[in-house]
């Protein structure tokens, strides 16, 4: 039976540890303020964005809400970034994606000053991420670091696969394990023999977003498997791109949905947005 690696007590420790240093900020008397926009009434947006003010409020972050409507225009939204750009009390910008489909998302992540882009996803946090110099990394592929470090798993040596290539989680995922001394295959739909491949992986992370598509057939025995999607089944209940049932009984240490990676990611971008004391200076 495989360890189960559990995101929500480890991302509550990362909280309490943050909590603690945005304490010592204030005592200095500097206060963080991350602004969060939300364009339209996306129900999963809603969520998420509700989440992360809920985080901001438990480490003691300020919260500042821009809720705009669906017909927001893509010159009004840049408008309001550009302002929240030149505003000193500002340390964070996040626009939860993704964005109605006349706003163009390539346009709005650079428009954020990769100064105050606590996701990560500027090409400049992007670029220094890749040569290995400080900016803010992308909170999924951070939060699985994090996640792996903590449960004592060993990633130095290892043969890593990761599947999926997206900009937000298996590009910058493949370069992060790189960098912890991991021997890494990124993998995608255009992968021959993908499960022969799979089986190779001491450490398999699963970002291809596809409801329970990887089976026990893909793990090889005692792998740590690190599952990043997330999924309503039609029964209400949530799932991964892990079939958790199928896959646990083989792994070593696997995520479970939800409760894995999910709260992670909250958790390294309310560190991103105490790490912008350090970047901002």
């Amino acid at each position: 039976m495989a360890t189960i690696i559990d995101g929500k007590k480890i991302s509550q420790t990362i909280k309490d540890e943050l909590k603690e240093k945005v304490a010592e900020y204030k005592q200095n008397g500097v206060e963080i303020a991350l602004a969060v926009i939300l364009v339209g009434n996306d129900p999963a947006s809603s969520v998420y964005v509700g989440n992360k003010k809920k985080a901001c409020e438990y480490i003691g972050i300020r919260s500042l809400s821009y809720e705009l409507p669906e017909e927001t225009s893509e010159e009004e939204l840049l408008t309001l970034i550009d302002t929240l750009n030149k505003d000193d009390s500002v340390n964070g910008i996040l626009v939860q994606l993704p964005l109605p489909k006349h706003i163009e998302e390539k346009k709005v992540i650079r428009a954020i000053s990769p100064k105050k882009d606590v996701d990560g996803f500027h090409p400049e946090n992007v670029g220094a991420l890749l040569i290995g110099e400080p900016g803010y990394v992308s909170c999924t592929p951070a939060g699985i670091i994090e996640l792996l470090r903590r449960s004592n798993v060993e990633i130095e040596g290892k043969e890593c696969v990761v599947i999926g290539r997206s900009n937000i989680v298996g590009k910058p995922m493949g370069v992060l394990l790189l960098r912890e001394n991991g021997t890494v295959t990124v993998t995608h739909s255009r992968t021959k023999d993908l499960k022969e491949v799979c089986k190779r992986a001491d450490i398999l992370v699963v970002a291809i977003g596809k409801p329970m598509m990887i089976t026990a057939d893909y793990v090889k025995e005692g792998a740590v498997v690190i599952d990043v999607g997330i999924h309503r089944k039609e029964d209400g209940k949530l799932c991964g791109d892990v079939d958790f049932s199928s896959v646990e009984p083989v792994a070593g240490a696997i995520t479970p949905v939800p409760g894995g990676v999910g709260p992670m990611t909250i958790a390294m971008l309310m560190k991103n947005c105490v790490d912008s004391i350090s970047l901002l200076s």
